[in-house]
């Protein structure tokens, strides 16, 4: 990728992060967004940006980079396009995983451990049913068992808040569709410690994912233990997933429509890929959010609602060109 590009990326981030900050039910100007931002000026807004607006905007753009960056990696170790993390049933089985881990009593820290193992238990179904049927590059077959294992993984989570109180079960739909209105810097801190740790990993195993982008016999006869790499890819890119699940609900077609997005603007090797898809992913679900809970205000739409509109059409139309 050009050097304009990655700026005009950083650019962009900016603005809509300056956007998120001064948007509302009270719109701040520049100068006033300023000086709340430093703690001077009107309490109340400087309150309302330091306290509510900051960490969510934080919040939502380390969500946006971690599934972009989950996507950009499935999408490669599985050299299928249409891989990303809510389709193959990897948000699902992590939603299963925080819910159990909520209902035992497990601290915010080790939530996204939770979420990790029942995300590795999702994808590792996910694939032995494609593996079963023959056709496990098949990524219509994929498609399919995802959304099996995502259904059961729904199911699941009904169950388990069944005999939940009234306001209990309000709030769990509420975060399965995706929300960083609970936003606090110990979630962004949190969040950030998990996709710093997965990112570099990925990161660093960019090579990989451009060998496996071979095929397997290629990979192999160039030196790469094909079935290791795929794990620890796998795994690391759960384990983004899970997070961002853990922290925000369930966040639908981030990951698919990123790095299409990342590579329309010149990403083609995996670790420029990479990059390109956090700030992308970032992006988008700071706009998203946004749009959420500005376009009906006082009320606010859940943010997987927002991400879904986005990203079905952008999904079907992907699933025409393969079909």
């Amino acid at each position: 990728m050009r050097g304009s590009r990655w700026v005009a990326l950083v650019a962009l981030l900016a603005l809509a992060s300056i956007v998120a900050l001064a948007l509302g039910v009270i719109p701040l100007s520049p100068r006033a967004l300023w000086l709340a931002l430093n703690g001077d000026g009107d309490q109340t807004a400087a309150t309302i940006v330091r306290t509510l607006r900051l960490p969510r905007t934080l919040l939502a753009m380390l969500v946006g980079a971690g599934l972009g960056i989950s996507g950009a990696a499935l999408q490669g170790a599985l050299r299928n396009t249409l891989a990303e993390p809510y389709l193959l049933g990897v948000s699902g089985g992590a939603a299963v995983g925080a819910v159990l881990a909520v209902g035992a009593g497990v601290s915010i820290a080790l939530l996204p451990v939770a979420s990790f193992a029942g995300s590795a238990m999702a994808v590792a179904l996910t694939l032995y049913v494609a593996h079963a049927s023959g056709t496990r590059g098949d990524p219509r077959v994929l498609i399919m068992g995802g959304v099996v294992v995502g259904a059961f993984a729904n199911a699941a989570i009904m169950i388990l808040l069944a005999n939940q109180s009234a306001n209990t079960v309000r709030g769990a739909l509420w975060w399965m569709m995706g929300s960083v209105g609970d936003a606090t810097m110990g979630n962004v801190v949190v969040l950030a410690g998990y996709i710093a740790v997965g990112g570099a990993a990925l990161i660093v195993w960019a090579r990989e994912l451009d060998v496996l982008a071979l095929g397997d016999e290629a990979a192999a006869g160039l030196g790469v233990e094909v079935d290791r790499a795929m794990r620890r890819i796998f795994l690391a890119a759960s384990m983004l997933a899970a997070a961002t699940v853990a922290a925000a609900g369930l966040v639908g077609f981030v990951g698919l429509v990123v790095p299409h997005l990342a590579r329309m603007i010149g990403a083609r090797r995996h670790r420029p890929m990479i990059v390109a898809s956090a700030l992308v992913g970032a992006i988008l679900v700071v706009v998203a959010d946004v749009i959420a809970r500005t376009v009906l205000p006082p009320s606010e739409l859940p943010l997987g609602a927002v991400t879904a509109m986005l990203g079905v059409p952008f999904f079907l139309a992907r699933l025409r060109k393969i079909a």
